[in-house]
């Protein structure tokens, strides 16, 4: 399966692109909303479910979550979800003919198989990242995307690849003005205080699914869950998924609930062409935040993150100061972010469907997810791990 171009993302259309009828694009009437479901309405399902309920071209039909309170809480902050049908089975909520797309937001461990079904019931999917909590689960949510229907968009979570400022940053380094790209790194630094204490309110058996962030089996760990969004980056802008890694990891405060094997590691990765990308991570670090990406070739520098992007090039030629040091001429051009960049993928999203053209991101999410596990079993073993040691492990 193809992987999703800065051309198809602007374009919002495939290689594949094929012609359909206005009126075989949605479940209902040609020129109608299209009809959309959530299945999972936990924080990230209420947060990306709240962004598509509010495009104009989308309508809310149905909530599905195995928990009551969580439905009720979703059908408080998502517009319109209070008028939506509500399930606890996601094959029921799958089952409807009026729906035309869901989003999936349910734990990692989850997301194979819930993908898996959304494909056998012929929906536009947008799930959120990561592919997978493990190899096995990757490999069978690519299983499944290499069977689903070519007339749906499948879409991942990974927002960057729909900002106009990383699209930009891309243009400059595909446009050959940074030179030979040489180094990547990919900075995830931040969170609060480490806790000194955890007391679950609910039950045992609800626990790892409550609280799946916690646990490895169920989200994979911070390297998977979290740092796989500026590892999906490096990928995209390396245009191949790296051959192997080593690096450290571990934990630098001790637990108080969960099993992760690390809050800090730093991994480093071969790319094709000799290109080197570094990820540097580090959870527990008070207010301070640092989430970017940087990118250095022979001719220039860009530094990108959520919020804005910065080319830095040969101080000659370059006419802005840098804000951050009033001794350094070498910026050429930036760029703030306008809006969230969820906003960005949720529009880029339902654009594919109403103007049916159709595009597939499985092929980025599963090599993102299989780039945080390479990393994560580097830092696991103490030692060199390649992309096919990897691919065996499943």
């Amino acid at each position: 399966m193809s992987r999703l171009t800065r051309r198809e993302a602007v374009a919002g259309a495939a290689a594949n692109l094929m012609i359909l009828r206005p009126e075989t694009v949605f479940g209902s009437p040609a020129n109608s909303a299209v009809s959309f479901g959530i299945i999972g309405t936990g924080g990230r399902g209420s947060y990306v479910g709240g962004h598509m309920a509010r495009d104009s071209r989308a309508r809310l039909t149905a909530l599905c979550d195995i928990y009551p309170d969580r439905i009720d809480r979703a059908k408080t902050v998502i517009p319109g979800a209070a008028q939506a049908r509500v399930y606890r089975d996601l094959h029921e909520l799958l089952a409807l003919p009026d729906l035309d797309a869901v989003l999936i937001a349910t734990p990692v461990f989850l997301h194979p198989p819930h993908f898996e079904a959304a494909v056998a019931a012929r929906k536009h999917i947008y799930c959120e990242k990561p592919a997978g909590a493990d190899v096995a689960g990757v490999r069978r949510l690519l299983e499944a995307a290499g069977r689903a229907d070519k007339s749906k968009t499948i879409q991942f979570g990974f927002q960057q690849r729909f900002s106009p400022e990383y699209l930009a940053a891309e243009q400059v380094l595909r446009s050959g003005k940074l030179g030979q790209l040489t180094l990547m790194e990919s900075y995830w630094v931040l969170g609060g205080v480490p806790p000194s204490s955890f007391q679950s309110p609910y039950p045992p058996e609800e626990q790892k699914i409550r609280h799946w962030g916690a646990w490895m089996e169920t989200s994979g760990g911070a390297i998977v869950e979290q740092d796989c969004h500026g590892l999906d980056v490096l990928n995209w802008f390396a245009g191949a998924h790296p051959l192997k890694a080593v690096g450290t990891g571990g934990l630098r405060y001790k637990l108080v609930y969960g099993d992760w094997n690390s809050d800090h590691h730093n991994i480093v990765y071969t790319y094709p062409n000799g290109i080197e990308g570094w990820l540097l991570s580090i959870k527990h670090t008070a207010g301070f935040r640092d989430v970017k990406e940087q990118f250095y070739g022979s001719q220039g520098v860009i530094e990108t993150a959520r919020t804005y992007y910065k080319w830095h090039g040969p101080t000659q030629t370059s006419p802005l100061k840098n804000a951050d040091d009033l001794a350094d001429r070498s910026l050429i051009a930036q760029a703030e972010s306008k809006r969230e960049i969820t906003i960005d993928a949720v529009e880029s999203f339902f654009t594919s469907i109403v103007e049916g053209k159709p595009y597939s991101m499985a092929q980025n999410a599963a090599d993102a997810t299989l780039t945080a596990l390479l990393g994560r079993m580097a830092y696991e073993t103490r030692r060199e791990v390649t992309w096919e040691e990897l691919s065996r492990s499943a």
